[in-house]
């Protein structure tokens, strides 16, 4: 029995722990806070997808990942007894001018060419759209059935639960444990600072985030992508708003007054939210590596020790797929990594 030690209790590490369990692994999954601690313990929750037009592996593989998502938390549910808070919902979107609409249409049919006839880039009139309302300058909008939400918190506990179920260890240190086996880093901003300090070259960084929870039961509703902002109904009757990326900051967990513009945007942009009290507000350190992709392979100069980082704001819908890529990797050898999710893809590239 392969003996694995997962280090990072956030959406990858818990996901690929999940695998690998899944797959006969004993597995032990460690972090010196505790599961979510980081930007995996945030309340936005949204997958989205790419646009459909200018396909590349990147856009490819995030498909192929939203298209697993639904049994791959249905199973996590089923043995967690937890709930992910999975639903496909779709997204909207309002659309701005002739221009763009001219480009709906066209990324319309990329969908119906590339989305393999499982999802759908609609183009309808606003007064068509389910759910929250919002204005659209050219009265348009796009509706996509392949966007989801989830509950990044109920997410990670019932990925932790169910590894627990399956005879998984997951404790909160910092160091692997004696005997620990082949090792996973899969911790954060923090490990894209520790990579690059072994390597003596920058392999990425964090940017900071900041979103809310309004209370607003629109749970039935899909989610709005409205300039920039994302409005993300969620089943326990909040709705997540956000976020800002910020590469400059001073304090990493507080929030401020561009969190409060944000909300303010919000409620102007959905008049549904304009009186929605606010929950809770929330700040936290997303991980980004120079190519922007998510970055798995084999730590250099590390026999034995491996990488899985970089989810920035894309790394719930990635974390099914990559999750198999990296058991496929520590088990049985077999590397099918994308070009640009390599970690020598992120040796010489500069971050942007």
């Amino acid at each position: 029995m392969a003996q694995i030690t997962v280090m990072g209790a956030g959406i990858f590490g818990l996901s690929a722990a999940w695998i690998l369990a899944r797959r006969g692994a004993a597995v032990t999954v460690c972090d010196p806070v505790g599961v979510g601690a980081g930007s995996s313990g945030g309340v936005v929750g949204a997958l989205a997808p790419h646009v459909p037009e200018s396909w590349n592996p990147k856009k490819a593989f995030q498909l192929e990942s939203l298209l697993m998502a639904a049994d791959f938390w249905a199973g996590i549910a089923d043995l967690s007894g937890g709930d992910p808070g999975y639903a496909r919902q779709g997204r909207v979107q309002p659309i701005a001018d002739r221009a763009a609409l001219e480009r709906a249409h066209e990324r319309a049919a990329g969908a119906r060419e590339l989305w393999q006839g499982r999802a759908e880039w609609r183009v309808m009139r606003v007064a068509e759209t389910p759910g929250l309302t919002f204005d659209s300058p050219s009265g348009w909008a796009i509706h996509d059935t392949l966007s989801a939400r989830l509950s990044p918190r109920g997410a990670v506990l019932a990925l932790a639960a169910g590894l627990r179920r399956m005879g998984a260890r997951v404790l909160q240190r910092d160091t692997p444990p004696a005997q620990a086996g082949t090792v996973l880093w899969a911790t954060g901003a923090q490990g894209l600072a520790d990579l690059g300090a072994d390597l003596n070259r920058p392999m990425g960084g964090a940017v900071k985030g900041q979103a809310a929870l309004l209370q607003a039961d629109f749970r039935h509703a899909p989610q709005l992508f409205i300039d920039g902002l994302h409005i993300i109904p969620h089943a326990d009757g909040t709705v997540a708003v956000g976020s800002t990326s910020e590469r400059l900051f001073s304090h990493p967990h507080k929030t401020d007054e561009q969190l409060e513009t944000i909300i303010g945007r919000v409620r102007v942009a959905c008049p549904d939210l304009a009186d929605a009290s606010v929950l809770e507000r929330w700040a936290g350190l997303r991980p980004r590596t120079p190519t922007r992709a998510p970055m798995l392979g084999a730590w250099p100069g590390r026999p034995g020790h491996f990488v899985l980082n970089g989810g920035f704001k894309i790394g719930f819908g990635m974390a099914p797929k990559l999750a198999h890529l990296a058991a496929d990797l520590l088990l049985d050898g077999h590397d099918a990594i994308p070009e640009g999710f390599r970690v020598s893809d992120n040796l010489h590239r500069k971050d942007r």
